[in-house]
């Protein structure tokens, strides 16, 4: 079994070594000094939280039972392709059957977060490595926090076990989506987010479908700005 490192876990525990925490922490010291408070924002964020959580949503689309297939259709709306498996052993074979059907353009070489290096990349066929990429990766494989059924939208939150720069710079993403991961709307991800991580991380990432922009005589182009493919494995 794989261990889940996508809960906020690794936000969590570095926090307090993290230089950017740190200085956002002595910001926010001379705002408050300047301001004539004392203390840390504990109270006020504390307060915000409340507040988050007695208003009332608006309206919101009905979404069928499925969720994962509501996902799934979504996601291939945004030019995702996807596919689904029983089990977190079934990963390696579906990632090599994505790759293969690629042809060429992508070899089966790549890099993948922490969570995903235990998995038997070698019975396949495929050289997966356990780091971060270091920019010249073609191919990267993730999990994610949780998934958006309503938009067929990917969810990530910076960690140092789920680095940011896997699923932006390679020109091929896959990620790994859990069935219970999946969330009918986007205000039920940041409810989880704020649930799970208890304060907001460096960065919440949404991704839908792969990098595209219609700057260009509005004609849409793929890849301009990140993965010019991104492939979702369901598991469960």
């Amino acid at each position: 079994m794989v261990a889940s490192t996508t809960s906020c876990e690794g936000t969590r525990r570095n926090v307090g070594i993290d230089d950017n925490s740190a200085s956002r922490e002595a910001v926010l010291a001379r705002v408050r000094a300047a301001l004539g408070r004392r203390g840390s924002d504990d109270g006020a964020r504390k307060a915000a939280l409340a507040y988050l959580d007695a208003r009332r949503r608006g309206p919101q689309p009905a979404l069928p039972a499925d969720l994962v297939q509501r996902f799934l259709d979504r996601a291939a709306d945004m030019s995702s392709t996807t596919d689904r498996v029983g089990s977190v052993t079934d990963v390696p074979a579906a990632v090599a059957r994505y790759v293969a059907s690629i042809g060429e353009t992508v070899n089966a070489a790549g890099v993948c977060w922490p969570e995903l290096g235990s998995l038997d990349w070698n019975a396949v066929g495929m050289t997966i490595e356990a780091r971060p990429t270091l920019g010249h990766d073609a191919l990267a494989i993730t999990g994610c926090f949780c998934a958006i059924a309503e938009t067929g939208t990917l969810v990530f939150v910076t960690g140092a076990q789920t680095p940011s720069a896997t699923f932006l710079l390679p020109e091929t993403h896959v990620a790994i989506v859990r069935a219970d991961q999946v969330v009918a709307t986007m205000e039920d991800a940041f409810a989880r987010v704020r649930a799970q991580c208890g304060r907001l991380p460096r960065a919440v990432n949404l991704v839908s479908g792969p990098s595209r922009t219609g700057d260009i005589e509005q004609t849409i182009v793929l890849g301009a700005h990140g993965p010019r493919r991104v492939h979702i494995v369901v598991v469960g």
